[in-house]
């Protein structure tokens, strides 16, 4: 990231909740001024408050970026206050879910910078992967930028177009608790074949991690990770045979599953 030009200009930070304080906390250990940070928040925590950052005063009149990170909800009462800012060089950055494009450049100016981007709860720990789009007036040094802030609590990955957020959200956006729901499912069938409860959830835990884990890190694909682990006619392959059904399996179900919520985050955009 360009501090120099961030910490210059400044950065505000409007809402800084879980995802806003992960980001926060990356860009200070970065190496950005806490001095040349504008945090906006009628609940900031304690930690927030003693990091050095402003909070809650007035803000500069033209800061390098605002990002975004406040609940959808209170968005029609938060954005009018940045309006001077649009219309000019100030990029804005958007992490909040559902809300397009089209409706910053409607409140800030058709001719406001704008990327919107959809991180996912693992950003809360650094782990996260996030997936922006900028409108027609974001340069490409402004892309880099937002790149560079997002990078703070893990991968970031660019789209080609704004439709492409729906299915992002149903595979990065919603998918931690798909994942969530397989460890939940995975200890329940460990204590259907006999094991203590949190025995089950003890494996089922660190077997979605671990696994989660070597299929980032290994330079095989994920199909070749599986097909390493499975020795014909062995145990793997007997569980593998009923998971991998066709027609009951989890592959019709994972496609229903992502669909449903990409078609879920359609609706909810289109109001």
């Amino acid at each position: 990231m360009d501090m120099s030009f961030v910490a210059e200009r400044g950065l505000v930070l409007l809402g800084c909740g879980k995802m806003g304080s992960a980001m926060l906390e990356g860009w200070l250990k970065d190496g950005l001024p806490a001095s040349s940070v504008w945090v906006q928040d009628p609940y900031p925590s304690d930690w927030v408050q003693a990091s050095g950052v402003h909070v809650n005063v007035d803000l500069p009149a033209q800061p390098a970026i605002v990002l975004i990170a406040v609940k959808p909800q209170i968005m029609a009462e938060a954005l009018p206050v940045l309006q001077p800012m649009g219309n000019g060089e100030t990029l804005f950055v958007s992490v909040a879910a559902g809300i397009g494009i089209a409706h910053y450049e409607e409140v800030l100016g058709a001719d406001t910078p704008v990327i919107r981007a959809m991180p996912n709860t693992p950003a809360a720990v650094g782990k996260g992967i996030t997936a922006i789009i900028g409108n027609t007036m974001a340069a490409a040094a402004q892309m880099d930028l937002a790149q560079s802030l997002l990078e703070a609590v893990g991968q970031v990955v660019r789209l080609e177009s704004e439709g492409q957020m729906d299915a992002v959200t149903g595979v990065s956006g919603s998918g931690p608790a798909y994942v969530f729901h397989m460890i939940e499912t995975l200890a329940a069938a460990g204590e259907a074949q006999g094991l203590a409860p949190d025995l089950a959830m003890a494996l089922a835990k660190a077997t979605v991690a671990g696994a989660g884990a070597l299929a980032e890190s290994a330079d095989e694909t994920p199909a070749q990770l599986r097909v390493n682990v499975t020795s014909p006619n062995g145990t793997t392959q007997a569980g593998l045979e009923v998971l991998m059904d066709d027609g009951a399996g989890l592959p019709p179900l994972m496609v229903k599953t992502v669909a449903a919520a990409a078609e879920r985050s359609r609706e909810l955009a289109n109001g």
